[in-house]
């Protein structure tokens, strides 16, 4: 009999933090320092801190929760919006943790 494959859950919900970087890279490393909380949270599944070569200066870290994402102080000037899973495919579903996240 074959060993259980084990089934990652889905996120529950997922979390987005943005803000601008003047240049002086003082914003990148706050939310490069927030990234680095966030990994430290109960229910924390994976994150990325991204850069849009279309928008220079713009920051987003996208994180992952599989229960509600904590309510934490933001970097200066950073805006979040929190957003529920209705369905979830590919790498966001389970193929993450094989991809280097964590």
């Amino acid at each position: 009999m074959p060993a259980a494959q084990s089934v990652a859950t889905p996120p529950v919900q997922v979390q987005y933090v943005e803000a601008r970087d003047n240049g002086d890279g003082l914003t990148s490393a706050a939310l490069s320092a927030h990234l680095n909380l966030l990994q430290t949270q109960p229910g924390f599944v994976g994150a990325e801190l991204l850069v849009s070569p279309a928008q220079p200066g713009l920051l987003l870290i996208a994180s992952r929760w599989a229960c509600p994402a904590p309510q934490l102080a933001l970097p200066a000037g950073a805006k979040s919006w929190v957003f529920e899973v209705q369905e979830s495919r590919g790498a966001v579903s389970g193929e993450w943790e094989g991809r280097g996240g964590r």
